[in-house]
């Protein structure tokens, strides 16, 4: 398999420069984000040697080196006696693969730092605080990095294009207008990177064979192994559940995910929300809560039981959408490929737009009202908070130019918005006071 450009590798480089072995590093991400294939790349890259422990697979007399902790030097010895690899002080570094799964490895972080002979790197997925740590210590030199499926920006580098990024991003700040026909043939490249996704199983499977069924099988089974994950930390099935019935919750239009007739309601408030953390701590999915006052600091009205939920990767989305069905019958697929995606499919433009404002380190929040006649809602997809003003966004599936909810919106709170947008599939345009953004624009929000 092709190892991919990563923008994670750069936060690791400056982490090794920056912190010179005071504090480890713990990336944190779903399962076959690429969090493995990274780390041992940053390993033959930037040091002289390294050690992978692999704790899905670490045989019973590795794992019990971390009961012998306190007793440093036979530590090291007998790990590099079992890895066949000498370490060197200071140019060394020891990885942590699926710590997990080793709760004592990860305690053990705090007295290794402090001896400071070698870098670490600990990778995690589905790690369950309450589960998994319950009876350790966190250490506090431990330092947190998320990863995330391919940008699409880590994908037009996967496929040889290096330079595109940077045109669209001088397009997005000098508010440049392309035609319609650069356009659609952006669009055309856009919607690939949302039927293939961003995991890099599936982007190099459409590299090695050009075929959408080959990727989509690849797809179908990461899905697979979530949801053996979800089994395994909630065998009631309920994880996997919520987790299924993502696009069905987006595609109802409702102001939030309805979680009563997924899992019905006899299941008490506490039980619920320590599944939403389960499936959230997963990283497997975006959470967008709603906000009650919109404003700055959203983060102090956002409402824990009013929330969509979005699968972290729209590629993966696309293939639980349909997967009881057959490739060949999955209209999204053609209908993505021809550019003729109907209004009520527009949820995946929606998740798409989740996944890259996530990927760009923005919180997710929504915000809905009533409308004059309080018989509907009105609805903003999505808010920014930039300075001490508010950016919402209302997303659509096509060209359409409409845009009621944002009008409203913005004649409530007037004082608190800086700039307004929708965001589409046509080309940049700019009215009195909307700013109609085609969709691959959006990481530069």
């Amino acid at each position: 398999m092709r190892i991919f450009k990563r923008k994670l590798y750069d936060k690791l480089l400056q982490w090794k420069q920056q912190r010179n072995g005071q504090t480890a590093i713990l990336i944190e991400g779903a399962r076959r984000v690429g969090k493995s294939t990274l780390v041992k790349q940053f390993a033959e890259h930037e040091y002289d040697s390294y050690i992978l422990i692999d704790f899905s697979i670490a045989p019973s007399e590795v794992v019990e080196l971390f009961n012998h902790i306190h007793e440093l030097d036979y530590f090291f010895i007998r790990l590099q006696f079992y890895y066949g690899v000498q370490l060197k002080e200071r140019k060394s570094l020891i990885i942590f693969d699926e710590v997990q799964r080793c709760p004592k490895a990860r305690q053990a972080i705090k007295y290794l730092v402090a001896d400071h002979r070698y870098d670490y790197i600990e990778t995690g997925s589905l790690i369950s605080i309450k589960k998994n740590v319950k009876d350790i210590t966190i250490p506090s030199e431990e330092q947190r990095l998320n990863m995330y499926p391919m940008d699409y920006e880590e994908f037009k580098w996967a496929l040889g294009d290096n330079v595109s990024m940077t045109q669209l991003k001088m397009m997005y700040e000098q508010r440049m207008s392309v035609g319609d026909a650069l356009n659609r043939k952006l669009m055309r490249d856009f919607r690939l990177y949302m039927l293939v996704g961003g995991m890099p199983q599936a982007v190099n499977t459409l590299l090695e064979t050009n075929n959408l069924q080959a990727v989509d099988d690849v797809k179908r089974d990461i899905i697979h192994l979530y949801e053996d994950d979800f089994r395994k930390i909630d065998s009631s099935g309920r994880i996997s559940m919520l987790f299924d019935a993502i696009p069905a919750q987006l595609n109802s239009n409702a102001n939030r995910y309805q979680i009563t007739s997924v899992i019905g309601n006899a299941t008490s408030d506490s039980t619920t929300q320590q599944l939403l953390s389960e499936l959230s701590e997963s990283m497997t999915i975006n959470m967008a809560y709603h906000v009650n006052d919109p404003g700055v600091g959203m983060s102090l009205y956002s409402d824990r039981n009013r929330y969509k939920m979005y699968v972290s990767d729209t590629g993966l989305f696309v293939t639980l959408a349909f997967k009881d069905k057959d490739f060949t019958e999955n209209i999204i697929y053609q209908k993505l490929l021809s550019d003729k995606l109907e209004a009520n499919l527009g949820y995946v433009y929606e998740n798409v737009v989740a996944q890259m404002l996530r990927a760009s380190g923005n919180h997710l929040f929504y915000y809905t009202f009533p409308t004059e006649t309080g018989k509907h809602n009105y609805e903003i997809d999505f808010l920014l908070s930039r300075g001490n003003k508010i950016c919402p966004i209302e997303v659509k599936s096509s060209g359409y130019k409409r845009h009621v909810s944002l009008d409203s919106f913005c004649k409530k709170y007037s004082s608190r918005v800086q700039e307004r947008y929708l965001i589409y599939t046509k080309d940049l345009h700019k009215d009195e006071q909307t700013m109609f953004l085609p969709v691959y624009l959006t990481p530069f929000l």
